[in-house]
């Protein structure tokens, strides 16, 4: 067998991906990365005026043609709806990335049942959003890759003294949440494996947007290695090293992007 080169290993000419969240701080990043690879790229969204929007503001290397869909993350009936809307109108899905997130900002001294619950269904989300990528797969008998997007929050706790005074504590069910994906990504692989499936998860460390209060993010400069924060470029090559042929042997694993922060 001749050994590919390193372009590619990276590239993504010829395949569908569809990701949620793509209109966010991170999750633009992650779309733009994809069509710059060379994928069409499939943008799931709420609203599909956004989507649309997002999509259209994609670069185009190779002539793609992207779109976007209505996907609710927290809605099975929206999440299938959506799910079939993308392969109708793609003619078929490859890569899946799970990105998209409905935050809750309650810590652990006021979140209710209901509000611990809501922000659990979006793992019931990234869940049934696989599930259709495999079933639709197995139908062609196709390989295909599913990424979730994790925390470094599901690997370690928060420090305290870094949100005191400032903001809310890092909530607990967001913590819940991301450490049930990231074990949730290494049980799919698994019984995934048999049928061309890779699934993985790739956890982002500390990223505050521009909203962030300064003050805060000067206190996490402060518990990281690298004394500053990760800026939403520095996903990319992480996330295309798990979902193209370039990690064609990786599966079931938690990729920190972290500056660190989990190696202290």
């Amino acid at each position: 067998m001749e050994e590919p080169d390193i372009h590619t290993l990276f590239n993504l000419n010829g395949r569908n991906a569809l990701i949620t969240g793509a209109s966010g701080y991170l999750g633009s990043s992650m779309a733009r990365a994809l069509a710059e690879a060379g994928a069409t790229v499939v943008v799931g969204s709420r609203e599909e005026s956004r989507a649309a929007e997002t999509a259209a503001g994609l670069p185009t290397p190779s002539g793609q043609s992207h779109l976007g869909v209505a996907i609710d993350n927290r809605n099975e009936t929206a999440i299938t709806s959506g799910f079939t809307d993308a392969v109708s109108r793609a003619g078929k899905i490859d890569i899946l990335i799970n990105n998209g997130h409905a935050a809750d900002s309650h810590d652990w001294s006021n979140v209710s049942a209901s509000d611990f619950d809501a922000q659990l269904s979006n793992a019931t989300g990234y869940f049934l959003l696989a599930r259709h990528l495999r079933d639709h797969l197995v139908e062609r008998n196709s390989p295909g890759n599913i990424l979730m997007i994790g925390s470094m929050y599901g690997v370690v706790g928060s420090y305290p003294d870094a949100y005191e005074g400032i903001a809310p504590a890092s909530p607990v069910h967001y913590h819940t949440l991301k450490g049930g994906i990231i074990h949730m990504a290494r049980h799919l692989a698994v019984y995934w494996a048999k049928d061309q499936v890779r699934v993985n998860c790739l956890s982002p460390g500390p990223f505050p947007s521009d909203k962030a209060p300064e003050e805060m993010v000067e206190r996490l400069i402060e518990k990281s290695p690298m004394k500053r924060m990760g800026l939403p470029h520095e996903l990319k090559g992480a996330m295309l090293l798990l979902i193209s042929d370039a990690g064609s042997y990786i599966t079931g694993q938690n990729l920190l992007v972290d500056g660190g922060w989990t190696s202290w």
